[in-house]
């Protein structure tokens, strides 16, 4: 079952997909989206951004998903790959809506190492994208794609199976040039931050936390 919120009626056709599933190499391996930040995880922090703008959520992870079991969401693998990087993650969200959330019609990605992306992400998002075809919408900043944070019609879930199925590149842009798409850019938010800071290494931790102001600094 998946997990509802209340929310405006015209994001209800979606399913959110939070990216959890990264190798996190630069900070030494592990769920980085489990660490700490602030007194909770920074998954927990993505999720209440979340909630408020989609009444699904999925959590895309590979290995053992009883580590997530306590966020109440399910939590859906890779479907080709070992560790195929965003694109198969984007692959695990719409092969789920559509398999498992009839009427969907699109999956809205989000990394997990993301704390302060905006809280209109869904909404600008589903307003740049036409009603009667299939096309992607991704995010920008400081004139800088952001194509983990999209808009994926599930209409495409066979085509980018194929496409990854078939060794072609796991880029994330190499398979958005299939199709047509549309860049949404985003401000700054309210910590003056770039909306989609990621957390990569130790040091955008002690970042994160002094824009949360947590820290001083």
């Amino acid at each position: 079952m998946i997990k509802a919120h209340t929310r405006h009626p015209n994001e209800t056709s979606l399913v959110a997909c939070i990216l959890a599933g990264g190798q996190s190499r630069r900070m030494g391996g592990g769920d980085k989206t489990l660490i700490e930040l602030g007194g909770k995880s920074m998954l927990a922090h993505i999720i209440d951004r979340l909630s408020p703008q989609t009444e699904h959520i999925i959590l895309n992870a590979n290995g053992d998903p009883a580590r997530f079991a306590d966020f109440g969401f399910p939590v859906v693998a890779d479907p080709v790959g070992d560790y195929a990087g965003p694109l198969a993650g984007i692959l695990a969200g719409v092969t789920y809506a559509r398999d498992h959330a009839p009427g969907v019609r699109y999956v809205v990605s989000v990394a997990g190492d993301t704390p302060f992306f905006p809280k209109t992400l869904v909404s600008r998002l589903l307003s740049a994208v036409p009603t009667d075809r299939p096309v992607i919408a991704l995010s920008s900043s400081h004139d800088r794609l952001h194509p983990v944070f999209g808009l994926w019609p599930v209409a495409l879930a066979s085509d980018l199976h194929d496409w990854l199925s078939s060794g072609q590149n796991g880029k994330v842009l190499a398979f958005v040039d299939r199709h047509e798409s549309v860049e949404v850019a985003f401000e700054d938010d309210e910590t003056g931050m770039d909306p989609f800071f990621n957390a990569n290494r130790p040091e955008d931790l002690e970042a994160a936390r002094r824009a949360m102001g947590l820290i001083s600094g």
